[in-house]
């Protein structure tokens, strides 16, 4: 079975896999991701000001700058900043500890931003902790984007991921540590992430007074440049929009 959650260690917080993960773009499976993200947060966020959390080496935080935004980036892994500030020296990015942001501006931002992140966050407490200081950072109607995998992504074939070599993946519980992987960067060490249900993300959700406006989960089309795996019929990402819940 899967390991126990005081073994699981951030895959990205050590040098030698930053340094991969920074040179990946939007590649493969990683596309679509961001293809539609665009057009939902124009649909959904009104206002430029955002914050990145999770920003890791900034792919997300320079993607959301092209979109015309004032984006500040934060994240826990100081190794990954270092990259982020390197690559993108006109940025702004900042060390965070988890759940403590009041610093950054309760009620400032129109979009709060997570990628990938949550993916790498264990315990029900803990991943209730920080979506309610993501939460206090939104103004009024600012929306939280949190992009993660979905369970299939840990089960299946993709044109950027392996799991075949991990079959206790498909008897992972919510907090459970599942692994893959990743096969457009030059590190083919495992990662391991922490599995959550779809269902078990709306609790967490509601846990932490957000309620769910729009969920999305995005396929491969046959006309993309891609040599699409199991991305036609089944959605690696699922993408949930968030607002504040009226808590009188």
């Amino acid at each position: 079975m899967t390991s126990p959650l005081h073994s699981f260690e951030n895959s990205w917080g050590n040098q030698k896999r930053a340094e991969s993960y920074s040179k990946l773009e939007f590649p493969n499976t990683y596309y679509l991701a961001y293809r539609d993200l665009p057009l939902i947060i124009s649909s959904h966020v009104q206002g430029n000001l955002a914050l990145d959390f999770g920003c890791g080496t900034g792919r997300s935080t320079r993607f959301l700058k092209k979109l015309g935004f004032e984006v500040i980036g934060i994240d826990i892994a100081s190794d990954m900043l270092a990259i982020a500030r390197n690559l993108d020296q006109t940025g702004e990015y900042k060390l965070v500890s988890n759940g403590n942001y009041d610093h950054l501006g309760n009620g400032r931002y129109d979009l709060v931003q997570s990628i990938f992140t949550f993916d790498n966050i264990p315990g029900w407490d803990n991943r209730t902790n920080i979506l309610e200081g993501l939460r206090d950072l939104l103004k009024p109607a600012g929306k939280l984007i949190c992009l993660d995998s979905t369970p299939e992504l840990y089960t299946n074939e993709w044109a950027s991921f392996s799991t075949k070599d991990f079959p206790d993946n498909w008897h992972a519980k919510s907090g459970d540590i599942v692994r893959d992987i990743m096969l457009d960067v030059e590190d083919k060490r495992p990662v391991e992430d922490i599995f959550w249900t779809i269902d078990d993300y709306y609790k967490l959700f509601d846990k932490a007074g957000l309620s769910v406006e729009s969920m999305y989960k995005p396929l491969g089309k046959i006309n993309e440049p891609y040599e699409w795996v199991s991305e036609l019929t089944k959605a690696p990402w699922m993408i949930f929009v968030l607002a504040k819940k009226n808590m009188a």
